[in-house]
């Protein structure tokens, strides 16, 4: 059975920094790409990043380039998302998925920037 965990989230203010973790188990997570989504208070799912299966390759929703960073330890079945430089538009909850044509499976993890 397919599962995805997050966590990592909390309450930062503006400027700080989060580490969210998504650990991934009854699939083989190292040959997926691995994608972080999120979905702020009243609206929609947005794709935030995506990973290649080794790593390699990342890409970025423009708002959060230079300030995000994914990566991922295919040892651990684990993904990441680095989140630095943190703004209130920020604030959602985050979502680790293996395919953005599904809703995401995970309880994902709560993300507030505020001061």
């Amino acid at each position: 059975q397919v599962q995805l965990v997050e966590s990592g989230g909390g309450l930062v203010k503006p400027g700080g920094s989060l580490r969210l973790s998504c650990a991934a188990s009854g699939f083989y997570f190292s040959t997926y790409f691995m994608f972080w989504v999120r979905q702020a208070p009243g609206k929609g799912l947005e794709w935030v990043s995506t990973i290649n299966p080794g790593g390699s390759d990342t890409s970025y929703l423009d708002s959060v380039k230079g300030r995000f960073t994914i990566s991922r330890d295919n040892t651990k079945n684990t993904l990441y998302l680095q989140m630095n430089s943190l703004k209130p538009d920020d604030t959602a909850v985050y979502y680790c998925s293996r395919d953005l044509s599904r809703p995401p499976g995970g309880q994902g993890t709560q993300v507030t920037v505020s001061s």
